[in-house]
């Protein structure tokens, strides 16, 4: 599986999105997703799924430093006491001593974010966090959280398929190392019937989403989490890095975002 590396962090550039899938189902999709080569499992305390998810890790015949987990913490868990208390919860749900990755799922209005960032690097400093981040995070907010934290925030997470244009926000993670990792990246299967996207995966042997997700995973410092739970699902969304898109093609699909070209195209660079 290829990687982002980001502030000296590999990323699997393929993960599996978990929401909003719960018990069994859950733990089977994310069972077969591990069987079938991926290494990046999302979750958070919100998706209610983490036990699922800590099930399906442990029974699987990956070693588990081969997985890079993710977790979320609640907006309503973000003051200093209840970070540590909730991940706590977190840690036995999933059955792990550490995650990969801790994020803030969505920025507090009430919790300043200093305070919540030094709660989770000291969750670095003793161990249960590998690396923290950010989700749902606007260009200021990411800036405001970087300022804060004594350790690099590895990524911001966020809304980004070929309908939502993210040119702003891109050009500053790369700007600063940072990952955008792209949940619902499939338009929550919106792009499935697009006639652009479906033309240019016939030139490639491949199918409209597939050429969503490799055009995503062609942007530097994009990380994308599509959700799937069957097996041909998951083994299609893997099946994109066999293929590249032209130039043109790139340009292409980012029209339908409705953003100014010569911005990506500066953002792609030559």
């Amino acid at each position: 599986m290829e990687t982002v590396t980001v502030q000296g962090v590999d990323v699997p550039a393929l993960g599996l999105g978990t929401w909003p899938m719960e018990g069994e189902r859950c733990r089977r999709a994310v069972a077969t997703a591990l069987d079938l080569g991926y290494r990046h499992v999302d979750t958070a305390q919100m998706y209610a799924n983490e036990d699922a998810v800590g099930a399906a890790v442990a029974a699987a015949d990956v070693p588990r430093e081969d997985v890079f987990v993710v977790t979320k913490l609640l907006r309503g868990n973000l003051a200093p006491a209840d970070v540590r208390s909730s991940f706590a919860a977190s840690l036995d749900r999933l059955g792990l001593d550490a995650v990969d990755l801790l994020l803030i799922h969505a920025p507090s209005s009430s919790v300043p974010i200093e305070e919540t960032m030094a709660a989770m690097n000291e969750l670095q400093a003793e161990g249960t966090v590998d690396h923290v981040g950010v989700s749902n995070f606007s260009v200021d907010q990411l800036r405001a959280a970087m300022d804060a934290s004594g350790t690099p925030v590895v990524t911001n997470q966020v809304e980004y398929h070929p309908y939502r244009d993210r040119t702003e926000l891109l050009s500053f993670c790369v700007e600063h190392d940072v990952a955008l990792t792209a949940y619902s990246p499939l338009d929550e299967g919106g792009v499935v019937g697009d006639e652009t996207l479906a033309a240019i995966g016939e030139r490639h042997g491949k199918t409209a989403a597939q050429v969503a997700l490799r055009w995503l995973l062609q942007q530097p410092n994009v990380v994308a989490i599509p959700k799937a739970s069957s097996r041909e699902h998951l083994r299609e969304n893997r099946d994109v890095f066999d293929f590249a898109l032209s130039a043109a093609e790139m340009e292409r699909v980012y029209e339908l975002g409705g953003g100014a070209p010569a911005r990506f195209r500066d953002l792609l660079g030559p």
